[in-house]
């Protein structure tokens, strides 16, 4: 009788101290990210922001690990028990630990983010930085995952006798795990090749598969491109190792656009450069630089004109274009209506069977 009530006794203190350790932790974590929420309201407040956004969820989970860390040795509990329990709660750290290397990879890339901003009209140095911090952000999380998965498998004793033998055969099993995992290392690959060469960034205007858009996000193994639609593309990072695309803003956000015009030979083309320059002068999508109006082809019916303007983007030079295309017809429409494209004939007179010039048309017999 005695022993059962010792035995009741320290199951009790145990769950006692475990559920003391798991309160405590909660309770540290929310004191903790009351205060970081407090003081990432504040301006400049980055990293408490970035703490708070990124750690809030999973510091849950580490804060009653600690406090059970520091408590689990007061648990009297059997030590076999014990030992599994250590454990269980040494997987946890090793994951924690993990865990606290990706919570800081997002801080860094938090902190480039609001130092190097997207939302200012030269942001190519930011376009960079922030494409190159986001690729190798994505792959350091993979190897980051991979390595301590595979540290955590080795703590088990059996998967660690089992990992010995087959050690004899990894040739063998890294030949089939290459070729199973083809695609995903060769996007990896791929990623880390991107990162480095950078010939492309977020929010360059591309050309891909024969649509215009927006580089908008860039993964560990594929692209999603903004059609300029409103629709989505997702490519796979090889595609821009292996296919040619166009890349408008490479080096500068900025983009000559070009109206073709095709009006009759009548058109006095001084006369519609004045116009040009008139209407670029009027709309705030023109940058100042650009304004050329040339004769760039002629056929046997029109002549072709290439009016050109320059932008600060990708998207306010397409705006821009449109802008021109319709002042300069309505130019044509309004002042010089003979000059738009028109078919000449030229028609002879002949005589015709049953026909007097002077009379009417008689009629067959």
């Amino acid at each position: 009788m005695i022993h059962f009530w010792k035995a009741w006794e320290n199951w009790v203190l145990s769950v006692g101290i475990i559920a003391g350790a798991v309160v405590a932790g909660l309770a540290a974590h929310l004191l903790v990210f009351l205060i970081l929420s407090r003081l990432a309201r504040k301006p400049g407040r980055v990293i408490e922001a970035s703490l708070v956004h990124h750690g809030r969820g999973p510091a849950r989970w580490v804060f009653p690990l600690v406090a059970l860390l520091i408590l689990i040795p007061l648990v009297p509990i059997a030590p076999f028990l014990r030992t599994a329990v250590q454990h269980i709660l040494g997987l946890g750290v090793i994951a924690a630990v993990a865990w606290i290397i990706l919570l800081l990879l997002e801080i860094f890339a938090d902190v480039l983010a609001a130092r190097y901003r997207m939302d200012v009209e030269d942001n190519l140095m930011a376009r960079r930085v922030q494409t190159q911090v986001q690729m190798l952000r994505r792959i350091a999380t993979v190897v980051i995952i991979i390595v301590t998965l595979a540290i955590m498998l080795l703590t088990i004793p059996n998967v660690r006798s089992i990992g010995t033998s087959l050690l004899a055969s990894a040739g063998i099993a890294g030949l089939v795990i290459g070729m199973a995992m083809k695609s995903t290392l060769g996007n990896l690959i791929a990623g880390v090749q991107l990162a480095l060469t950078q010939p492309f960034r977020m929010e360059d205007a591309v050309i891909v598969e024969g649509e215009w858009g927006w580089i908008e996000e860039i993964t560990s193994t594929y692209v999603v491109v903004r059609i300029w639609d409103w629709t989505r593309m997702v490519l796979p990072l090889t595609y821009f190792i292996e296919n040619p695309f166009q890349n408008w803003t490479r080096t500068t956000a900025q983009l000559i656009g070009q109206v073709h015009l095709f009006v009759d030979y009548t058109v006095s083309v001084d006369e519609l450069r004045k116009e040009l320059e008139r209407i670029v002068r009027t709309t705030d999508k023109w940058r100042g630089e650009v304004c050329v109006l040339q004769v760039v082809e002629t056929t046997e019916h029109s002549m072709q004109l290439r009016a050109l303007a320059d932008a600060k983007d990708a998207g306010t030079a397409w705006d821009l274009r449109c802008y021109v295309r319709e002042k300069l017809i309505a130019f044509l429409q309004e002042k010089h209506p003979q000059g738009l494209p028109k078919t000449r004939a030229e028609l002879n007179s002949f005589p015709a069977a049953g026909w007097n010039s002077r009379q009417e048309p008689t009629e067959a017999t």
